[in-house]
């Protein structure tokens, strides 16, 4: 008997199917995306508008996603990964044609009823796209140049595109992501190195050419990196963000101010409380104390869908579940670093809790497929 004819003997099925979800996972999910939705009410004043009631209907539609996403077999995700992908990259070249612009990027296409970021669904089609190709190259062949080539150039077509946008936070994380998990697919570490000692010798280079009749970057480039490095240089210009966000941050000591007693964000210093600053409202209100709680129901959802990983016998399976929860946490970690200045603000939200339509939708069909790796696993 095959693998697959296993599989598809072992899998439960009808409604069976539902009660073998990964039922703590779904709860984590839903916990964190309720301090979300707190976090909304208390940033507008004590008001479910404008915020929180579209984020609560939006997850409704996510949970509901992830439910159908999850019944449907794992295989059938891996036979739809390219065409996901092709899907996603059209997407992306429609944003160029027709895109929404907004605070200077053109990012979204407008349906009317919602605004969809293509970027953000490209970050789950290019996991399962790579998945897929692991999975069906063989293990042998993994570190041999000519087929580490293919992932990369799957890779770098969407980052670029998102580049343009301008998107550097997506982009990095599209990177960031798509080399993870060729990592985890098995590329020798020898690739990964080169590419890092190359980053150093490009940092280096450009710092050394400041000042110089060569110097790579503009003026106003280098001033933005001098005000990440020290945001006391422009307080009141581009180091006001990251200020603000320090200044809510230590305010909240160990318990916090209370709910919606936020100095920060209720007097409007804070800028883009409901969306990238939305961590240092939580930190303000609920102290040390809200934040590690947060960060113990996220590493709880690494936690869950690795034991997923583990569980599953299928190469894609496992690929695509640590991908996403990969992405999952460079979402969270590129968040929370930027907002306590240990990296510049590149515009990342908050998963589950950031104000988001498209981010929300996307991150819940992705732990769909995980919970369709679970259901599925062999028994």
């Amino acid at each position: 008997m095959s693998y697959l004819e296993y599989a598809v003997k072992s899998t439960p099925s009808g409604f069976r199917k539902v009660l073998y979800m990964n039922w703590p996972l779904t709860l984590l999910l839903i916990s964190v995306a309720s301090a979300g939705f707190l976090m909304l009410y208390s940033v507008a004043g004590g008001s479910w508008t404008p915020w929180a009631e579209p984020q609560m209907e939006r997850f409704g539609l996510g949970l509901a996603a992830m439910f159908i996403i999850a019944v449907v077999p794992i295989w059938f995700w891996r036979n739809m990964s390219v065409l996901a992908y092709l899907a996603s990259i059209g997407l992306l070249i429609l944003v160029e044609l027709v895109g929404t612009v907004g605070m200077g990027a053109q990012r979204w296409i407008d349906l009317g009823f919602m605004r969809l970021q293509p970027s953000e669904l490209m970050k789950v089609t290019l996991v399962m796209l790579l998945a897929a190709y692991y999975d069906w190259l063989p293990a042998h062949k993994t570190s041999r140049p000519l087929w580490v080539i293919v992932p990369v150039v799957l890779i770098l077509i969407p980052t670029f595109m998102v580049l343009r946008q301008p998107d550097l936070g997506t982009s990095i994380l599209l990177l960031a992501a798509g080399g993870g998990l060729m990592f985890l697919a098995g590329v020798h570490w020898a690739y990964f190195a080169a590419v890092i000692a190359a980053g150093i010798g490009l940092v280096t280079t450009v710092f050394q050419s400041r000042g110089t009749d060569w110097q790579l970057l503009k003026d106003y480039q280098f001033r933005r990196i001098d005000t990440f490095l020290d945001p006391s240089t422009d307080p009141l210009g581009a180091g006001y963000h990251i200020t603000q966000s320090k200044i809510a941050l230590g305010s909240g000591g160990w318990n916090g101010r209370g709910f919606m007693e936020g100095t920060q964000s209720r007097l409007n210093f804070l800028p883009e409380k409901h969306t990238d600053f939305i961590f240092t409202t939580l930190a303000e209100e609920f102290g040390f104390v809200g934040g590690i709680t947060l960060l113990i129901l996220y590493g709880l959802i690494l936690v869950f869908c690795m034991v997923t990983a583990l569980s599953t016998k299928d190469r894609f399976s496992s690929l695509v579940t640590l991908g996403i929860a990969l992405n999952f946490f460079l979402f969270f970690a590129v968040n929370m670093s930027m907002v306590m200045g240990l990296a510049p603000v590149v515009g990342v939200p908050l998963p589950m809790v950031s104000y988001g339509g498209s981010a929300m939708l996307v991150l819940m069909a992705a732990f769909g497929i995980v919970q369709s790796a679970h259901i599925h696993r062999p028994r």
